[in-house]
């Protein structure tokens, strides 16, 4: 009996799809409200897009590191430590890409620190997504290799109750707004506000240093709930040796096969329920936020993750509901990383090629570049909200990144990191 379920690898891609789609609208301004992150505190469908991909990379680990204890621990580490350096790089060499920009009439360099136009120092972030998935993933792996499921457990309970420690004593009077949240002051003093995110109007980093913490724990869940299901299988897998039953005896093992599959089903649901209760009843003291991480919300997106997972299987292993739609997201879960980085590298990229478009109010000529030509000349003014142009127009950006894993899975090409 094969350990690893399909609908896993379709989780992991449908994941990475979503993720593809909200960071590529054919403008920033004219977006669903679904698909734009909550304000501050409170949840969105977008907002559930990157944690599930943590919860997906946890989930992952579970098969792999079984193979990484056998090697022993040099083994372990020489590629826990290189893949983590090599996603944080890829990330760092995102946000500075394509290192060069319009200025002036000409093209510039872009310094690691430069100053701008308003004569403040700036610089290229240093955290991001990428960056945030490769510290989980180190920390996270270190934790699950020596310490086993329960330690794992454990350690991510201490890790979620010390952080929501450490947002009230870091500012007790106010430990949850934009202003008042503890992690800003440290990652200005390790990072600096230049190497920072300004989003919000202030230096503040979405993926900083601190709310980083609760985020391993999201990994180490994601690695329990895979564990838990190859150990359900491995319980059964007696069930479908020639010593229990006759070869031909089909009925049976099916039967047994559903057996595993509807227990699997069952705790992953009871598992989710107990996280979403205890997610909002934790909500009530410690805000559900994404922004900063909070320990309310990797509870409840993850209990929502399982719940989803659990519907996938119950759909996809138990009533055989595949076809296109399975197949579709399949070949992202493929070339996961490799297809999100790309996602991010050829608009910024293309974005130094400029084609003219008319002039504005004031007579300037405008440029827009090759990647939002088509949101600009077609999507822009079609009938309807501004929304749906722009949704279209990140519909096509996923069909387009559909069409290359596609491509790439047809001929057996995996980008594995």
């Amino acid at each position: 009996m094969n350990q690893r379920y399909y609908s896993l690898d379709v989780f992991r891609g449908a994941t990475v799809a979503l993720m593809i789609l909200v960071n590529n609208p054919g403008t920033w301004g004219a977006i669903y409200d679904p698909l734009e992150h909550a304000p501050w505190h409170g949840l969105t469908p977008t907002d559930l897009v990157f944690p599930f991909f943590l919860f997906a990379v946890g989930n992952a680990m579970a098969f792999v590191m079984p193979r990484l204890r056998t090697a022993g621990p040099a083994s372990f580490w020489k590629k826990v430590i290189k893949r983590s350096l090599l996603i944080f790089a890829i990330g760092l060499f995102l946000n500075w890409w394509p290192f060069l920009r319009w200025q002036g009439g000409a093209y510039e360099w872009i310094g690691w620190t430069s100053i701008n136009n308003q004569g403040n120092l700036t610089g290229v972030r240093i955290f991001g997504v990428l960056q945030r998935i490769a510290v989980c993933y180190f920390f996270a792996s270190i934790i699950i290799y020596y310490l086993k499921p329960r330690g794992a457990f454990l350690a991510g309970l201490l890790l979620l109750l010390f952080y929501w420690l450490l947002c009230v004593l870091g500012n007790p009077s106010d430990p949850y707004s934009l202003n008042g949240w503890f992690g800003t002051e440290i990652d200005k003093a390790i990072l600096g506000t230049h190497h920072m995110y300004k989003g919000e109007g202030i230096p503040f980093d979405p993926e900083g240093i601190m709310s980083t913490l609760p985020a391993i724990v999201q990994v180490i869940l994601g690695y329990l709930v895979g564990a838990y299901i190859m150990d359900k299988k491995k319980e059964f897998a007696i069930l479908q040796g020639p010593n229990v039953f006759p070869a031909q005896d089909t009925i049976k093992k099916t039967d047994a096969d559903h057996q595993v599959m509807y227990q699997t089903i069952t705790g992953l649901f009871v598992a989710s329920m107990a996280l979403l209760i205890t997610g909002y009843i934790w909500g009530q003291s410690f805000p559900v936020n994404k922004k900063i991480w909070t320990s309310s919300y990797v509870v409840l997106t993850t209990g929502m993750a399982i719940a989803l997972l659990a519907t996938m299987i119950y759909a996809i292993e138990l009533k055989n509901m595949r076809g296109w739609w399975t197949r579709f997201f399949d070949v992202f879960g493929k070339n996961a990383l490799f297809v999100f980085a790309l996602s991010a590298f050829l608009p910024k990229g293309l974005r130094l090629i400029r084609i003219p478009n008319g002039l504005n109010a004031k007579g300037e000529a405008v440029f827009i570049s090759p990647w939002n030509f088509m949101y600009e000349k077609v999507y822009k003014f079609l009938p309807g909200p501004k929304e749906l142009g722009s949704l279209l127009f990140a519909l096509t950006v996923i069909l387009f990144m559909w069409a290359i894993c596609y491509w790439m899975d047809r001929r057996k090409i995996y980008i594995k990191v």
